[in-house]
């Protein structure tokens, strides 16, 4: 019996939370899981923030589940509130679909999108032309405008002033759920930890209005022991297109990781067994570099294949 890769998944601390653990894992178990992710178009090109969430993905696919990578073509158009302070910039549709396109590739060169193994959707399909006053009869009337209040990403905004336009942003989010789970039977959300509340909110739409079980789960962010988002340096992101961030930077960033946060990142950002992660993060002073350079070489082969982590 091969391992459950919910176990995967919590031994390499992915996992922040969950609803249903055990149901989850008996699921993993037992039949194969359509999941979804969402990735909002806010640049030309994911980062190295986003490669904890492409991994999770990878891991789901080697157990046999299907993941769907969901580009924000629709979503970003309104931009996420979720850890703002303030309103993010709106973009043009034509810079949205450029840097979804972007994605759309870069995926393929971690997931395998043969015969259906993996699906790329895009919630411009159904939110572009969406019809107000159907969408709130529908949807709108299941939503607690007090508990929404409530929620970490809005409560923060309250003092600046948030705007109706970001406020129906958890309302979107919760229609792709729906939406996904009509058109691919899709039974798990995946996201950061930052998401929770907007992914409790499709969890909680599809059990009313479809009375079936889905669920939901997030993952820690990918936080440095210096307490900064891993992949944000003084000179900006790292980016995953090797035009933004050359494979050389990549592989320097992570040859420098601090000596804390070394084992961590094996267990999150390669595929070296747990032992080895283990073995690579007791070791200590001078040796603890060989470790780094175990993780710069892994992470930049994944990335950008095993040439450029030879030249690197």
């Amino acid at each position: 019996m091969s391992t459950n890769v919910y176990d995967i998944l919590m031994e390499r601390g992915f996992i922040e939370q969950a609803t249903h653990e055990q149901e989850i894992r008996e699921l993993l178990g037992k039949e194969k899981v359509t999941f979804y992710i969402g990735f909002d178009a806010t640049a030309d090109s994911l980062t190295a923030g986003h490669f904890l969430t492409i991994m999770a993905m990878m891991h789901m696919q080697k157990a046999g589940h299907r993941p769907i990578a969901l580009l924000g073509g629709g979503t970003t158009m309104i931009g996420d509130p979720s850890g703002r302070t303030d309103m993010r910039k709106m973009l043009t549709k034509e810079i949205i679909d450029q840097n979804a396109a972007k994605f759309a590739e870069q995926f393929s060169r971690f997931l395998d999108f043969s015969d259906g193994k993996a699906i790329i959707a895009n919630n411009a399909d159904w939110l572009l032309d969406l019809n107000f006053l159907e969408f709130m009869r529908e949807i709108g009337v299941h939503f607690s405008v007090n508990r929404m209040l409530t929620m970490d990403c809005y409560k923060n905004r309250l003092e600046k002033g948030l705007t109706f336009f970001e406020f129906s942003y958890l309302l979107m989010q919760s229609y792709d759920f729906l939406q996904l789970y009509r058109k691919y039977n899709c039974r798990l959300q995946m996201g950061g930890s930052d998401q929770w509340s907007n992914i409790l909110g499709g969890y909680e739409l599809i059990r009313k209005l479809e009375n079936d079980k889905v669920y939901a789960m997030t993952f820690k962010l990918l936080t440095t022991a210096a307490g900064t988002k891993m992949g944000k340096t003084a000179k900006g992101a790292i980016w995953l297109d090797p035009d933004k961030t050359s494979p050389y930077e990549l592989y320097q960033y992570l040859r420098n990781t601090d000596d804390r946060d070394v084992e961590k990142f094996l267990a999150l950002l390669t595929f070296l067994p747990m032992e080895e992660v283990k073995k690579l993060g007791s070791l200590e002073g001078a040796e603890i570099n060989k470790a780094k350079e175990v993780l710069a070489y892994e992470v930049t082969k994944l990335v950008h294949g095993e040439e450029e982590a030879i030249k690197s």
